[in-house]
């Protein structure tokens, strides 16, 4: 039945290329895998083999690979991705050897991309239970795991539907799992070849922290020269923010003068852009990519809203926040949490956010707060303004809870023989 629905999604994305540029990009770039393959293969190395679905797991992937390149410099790392979302951000990454998009997992695609690169080991990040290829390497006894892993009870292999499919689970040779509830829930299906290790994006955001950049003309908008974390403004960065977001938001600094906006959001496109500019409409305000071709743009008579242009920056900006807001509740899911609590900020978000576990430690922590409506994130702002001690404890809770989990890296690799 598997390999039924993956010939068939084979043929939907084949017709759907024909429409979709972001469709297109992946199955041109599956279909050119096997070509990357025989031209940059080396047969004379070792190669590891990291497989990331998209971006965030990518990020989650990220410390585990670098780490291994430090302790093992003589084996080569292939890295592959299923999204272009993935690909296309990261395909000139230099911690990767070779770089390619995975090829839909059938039978055939399987067996004659293992052929090519022979991995003596590899990394399934998260989500990723290819049956195909997860049951070929381990007939060839290949060491095979799942990091940072996460197991919740709707899942399919926990159902009596799912048991067949379920099998791919037995595949691994470990699992290293976010938390004791994805444990039991193995465990309940006789699977104990199980580690709890915690989540790799949480020493990856604090890799991001310790290489974060220093923005001057973000300094300068908000009236810092300074090369510590103190400000001398009171500063509020929305990060990854959809319109939901920003009506919410907005309407409260429109209300409440004194505090500096920042805002960064999700889609960067010129609708969305003017979009938020209308919604500030009577403020001074300037996109980031204008403010670095003009400085002048930031001087004292700066706009009282800067809005964030370009990718790249928002991990560093973060630094910058007296409280942090992270977009996406209202709409789908939030956005990543961790990657603002990192700055020992407190972090608002809006209520979608249940399936996330570092957002309910946030919460629990007290340096997460859910908001449901404009009137909680009112009362929240309102006590964050007027309480400076409140404010400064939920920020250092924030701070303290990433720091609390991390090294689940190390303790993988110490884990695993090469």
């Amino acid at each position: 039945m598997y390999n039924v629905i993956i010939y068939l999604y084979l043929i939907g994305v084949a017709i759907y290329s024909r429409f979709n540029e972001k469709v297109r990009k992946m199955w041109r770039g599956e279909r050119d895998a096997f070509r990357v393959l025989r031209e940059q293969v080396d047969h004379q190395s070792r190669y590891v083999w990291f497989h990331a679905a998209s971006l965030g797991e990518f990020e989650q992937g990220r410390p585990l690979m670098e780490q291994l390149r430090r302790d093992h410099p003589d084996v080569k790392i292939l890295l592959t991705f299923f999204s272009p979302s993935g690909y296309e951000v990261r395909k000139n990454y230099e911690g990767a050897d070779i770089i390619c998009y995975l090829p839909l997992d059938t039978f055939r695609n399987a067996r004659r991309f293992l052929q090519l690169i022979h991995p003596v080991m590899a990394f399934f990040i998260k989500y990723e239970f290819w049956y195909n290829y997860l049951h070929i390497l381990k007939n060839r006894g290949v060491p095979t795991y799942s990091v940072s892993s996460i197991f919740r009870d709707g899942q399919v292999f926990f159902r009596w539907y799912g048991r067949q499919y379920g099998r791919v689970l037995r595949c691994f040779t470990r699992f290293y799992v976010q938390n004791e509830k994805s444990r039991e829930l193995l465990a309940n299906i006789g699977i104990e070849n199980v580690t709890v290790t915690g989540d790799t994006r949480f020493d990856r955001v604090l890799q991001i922290k310790e290489t974060a950049k220093q923005l001057p003309v973000v300094e300068s908008f908000i009236g810092s020269g300074l090369k510590t974390d103190e400000l001398k403004a009171k500063v509020f960065v929305a990060g990854s923010s959809w319109p939901p977001d920003e009506d919410i938001f907005i309407r409260y600094f429109r209300e409440h003068p004194g505090w500096t906006l920042i805002i960064a959001p999700h889609v960067i496109g010129e609708e969305h852009l003017q979009q938020i500019e209308q919604k500030l409409e009577g403020w001074r305000v300037v996109r980031y990519t204008q403010a670095e071709k003009s400085p002048s743009a930031t001087t004292a008579s700066a706009p009282t809203a800067l809005v964030i242009d370009c990718f790249g920056l928002l991990s560093s900006i973060y630094r910058y926040a007296t409280v942090c807001y992270v977009g996406g509740g209202f709409g789908v899911s939030i956005h990543n949490t961790i990657e603002a609590a990192v700055w020992g900020r407190p972090v608002v978000f809006g209520p979608e956010n249940q399936k996330f576990q570092e957002a309910q430690g946030l919460k629990a922590c007290g340096g997460g707060f859910e908001i449901k409506d404009y009137d909680d994130f009112a009362r929240l702002m309102d006590r964050f303004d007027s309480d400076p001690q409140y404010l400064s404890e939920s920020g250092n809770k924030a701070g303290a809870y990433v720091q609390s989990l991390s090294g689940a890296t190390r303790k993988i690799l110490n884990d695993i023989e090469l």
